[in-house]
């Protein structure tokens, strides 16, 4: 471990890319044998597909987003989060009296965010949407004059932006962090992010089908339990004690820094299934002819809300 932390930052990212794309590599040459034992396209299949496809994606995208430096990184994800809004929007029920809202939500909101975010402006980064864009929305709906399902409705634009815009911004803030002794760890730190989460969503799902279930929200989740949590959590510490070597911590750190990430990422999550639930779907975007990003919000959901979390855990124990 002491001779991967003395490597180069440009060393360590060229060794990063190698282990993650050879896993990829190695990850579909399994799926090509489990399909290809499949006779028919059942929804095994399609999921395995599916999943290997977004992590294809997801590792090409990290690579464009490194590659790019942090503007285009953050170019990169606030289109992500601008798709993943507009899947969110897409599948509630909102009216005509919103669109305003929803303009200024895609058009203002958003850039705004992401803009502050590429600013260094982390004081307001955090305080913008909660307080001043929570404040803004209820007014502009007012001023469309429809008073049907107010609270609703202006609840549901107000959380979608607060998951898809507010949680996402928060992953290229991650690049501009600024260590006073480690310069250059921003990629790292966003990488380190997504794997701890990662892990500790699959690792939680295994779990809930070996252990003996204790749903603590049966009417969500069946399969959500404390056991499964906490696992996922602990699966997605010892990830991130294992990758300290990428990141400005020592092991110690870097174990209680996935532990948090890894356990807020899978809350989101439920939190998630919990709207969908509420929505009557499945998947978002299970329909591609409405929301035109099939599925991209299954896949973000969990680092939309472990972002913010390890961003502000982060800046305020090194007092960024």
């Amino acid at each position: 471990m002491n001779s991967l932390r003395s490597l180069s930052a440009d060393e360590q990212v060229r060794l990063l890319f190698v282990i993650l794309f050879g896993l990829l590599v190695l990850g579909s040459g399994v799926v090509a044998y489990v399909v290809r034992r499949e006779a028919e396209l059942s929804d095994r299949r399609v999921r395995l597909l599916r999943d290997m496809r977004a992590l294809w994606i997801g590792g090409v995208v990290f690579w464009l987003a490194w590659m790019s430096g942090p503007v285009g990184a953050t170019i990169f994800f606030g289109l992500f989060s601008f798709l993943a809004l507009r899947e969110f929007i897409t599948l509630v029920h909102t009216r005509r009296a919103d669109h305003r809202s929803l303009i200024m939500a895609f058009f203002v909101v958003l850039p705004a965010q992401f803009a502050i975010a590429g600013g260094r402006h982390f004081d307001l980064l955090t305080v913008f949407i909660p307080v001043y864009v929570f404040l803004a929305i209820p007014v502009t709906s007012a001023l469309a004059g429809d008073p049907t399902h107010f609270l609703e409705r202006n609840a549901k634009i107000q959380w979608g932006i607060m998951v898809c815009v507010y949680g996402m911004s928060h992953v290229p803030a991650l690049l501009l962090l600024d260590f006073r002794q480690v310069h250059g760890r921003g990629a790292f730190l966003v990488f380190f992010l997504v794997m701890v989460a990662a892990a500790a969503q699959l690792v939680q799902e295994a779990m809930s089908r070996w252990l003996r279930r204790r749903p603590l929200a049966r009417h969500i989740d069946r399969s959500f339990s404390f056991r499964s949590w906490i696992t996922g959590a602990a699966a997605a510490g010892v990830v991130g004690a294992l990758l300290y070597w990428i990141t400005p911590f020592k092991v110690g750190q870097a174990l209680v820094m996935a532990f948090i990430a890894g356990g807020a990422g899978t809350l989101g999550d439920l939190v998630m299934r919990a709207l969908k639930k509420d929505a009557g779907v499945r998947f978002w975007g299970n329909t591609a002819s409405v929301t035109g990003a099939v599925g991209l919000l299954d896949r973000v959901a969990p680092l939309c809300f472990a972002a913010p979390i390890f961003f502000h855990s982060v800046r305020w124990y090194f007092r960024l």
